[in-house]
């Protein structure tokens, strides 16, 4: 999962398109489209000591596993729960509390191409869409160091020079098989890193 920066001159949707024609030049047809939604909750003020900051939980939803619902902390572990989850997250409002207005999400669609899955998204925070996610799947493979090379070799085909290195869940991960939650954990990644470039106040323009 990686985030591809808008094309110089190009508004978000216009880069989409131009990574969509890419694709479809490839030969990749079309198989419907995805949703990756992710909601953030922080450990209500009662309960966080003075002088220590609350953590944060995500609690995020993928089309892709439509019974599941994955919770997620900073540096921590997933847990992978069934999609009744968020009614207990309603139950825990003593303990979390949700930033509303930080809920983010990726929709777009999904890309087939020979044993590749592309799903091809934008990233929306409210109304106004922040950026673009690309997340590549090689579906013969689960363990992910045995097909980077070729998962690289097929990002450049359509990525060109944004083509992403490789994840950091890949390295803690070695032999081990890829899971559902690894590719939840670098939609979080992705998100935060998007939420932080909003924030980021840009130099030189009144």
């Amino acid at each position: 999962v990686s985030q591809v920066p808008v094309a110089e001159g190009k508004s978000v949707q216009q880069t989409v398109e131009l990574l969509a024609r890419r694709l479809e030049a490839l030969g990749a047809d079309k198989q419907g489209t995805f949703g990756v939604d992710c909601e953030t909750y922080h450990t209500a003020a009662a309960l966080g000591t003075q002088g220590q900051t609350g953590k944060l939980m995500y609690v995020m939803h993928n089309s892709e596993y439509p019974l599941s619902c994955f919770a997620l902390f900073e540096n921590g572990p997933c847990l992978v729960a069934d999609a009744n989850f968020d009614t207990l997250m309603v139950k825990l409002k003593g303990f979390f509390q949700n930033a509303k207005a930080n809920k983010i999400e990726s929709r777009g669609t999904r890309y087939q191409y020979c044993d590749f899955l592309v799903k091809l998204g934008t990233v929306t925070m409210g109304p106004s869409a922040r950026g673009i996610s690309v997340e590549v799947e090689y579906c013969p493979c689960v363990i992910a160091n045995d097909c980077w090379n070729l998962l690289m070799e097929f990002m450049q085909s359509f990525m060109g020079s944004h083509t992403p290195g490789i994840p950091a869940v890949f390295g803690s991960k070695h032999d081990s098989a890829y899971s559902p939650g690894d590719t939840m954990v670098q939609y979080m990644e992705l998100f935060n890193k998007i939420r932080k470039q909003q924030q980021v106040p840009v130099a030189g323009i009144r």
